[in-house]
């Protein structure tokens, strides 16, 4: 049994115990958290993109700059 049977079973059950109209508002939920989630991702993804292609290191943290003080 593939995870893509799987899936439609579990759509076709929810249809079945909380009725088309609930089962429209819960998929749509779900498809705004997918997109939440994707998004915050995306955001996370280029910032470190960002800091680990930084070649000067100008964009060092307060913890960063603190241990160098120290050493």
């Amino acid at each position: 049994m593939g995870l893509g049977t799987e899936i439609l079973f579990t759509i076709a059950l929810g249809g079945l115990l909380l009725g088309p109209k609930r089962m429209h508002a819960v998929l749509g939920n779900v498809a705004r958290a997918k997109a939440q989630l994707e998004k915050a991702s995306r955001n996370l993804k280029s910032q470190l993109e960002a800091e680990l292609e930084d070649p000067h290191g100008d964009n060092k943290t307060d913890s960063s700059q603190e241990l160098e003080g120290n050493q």
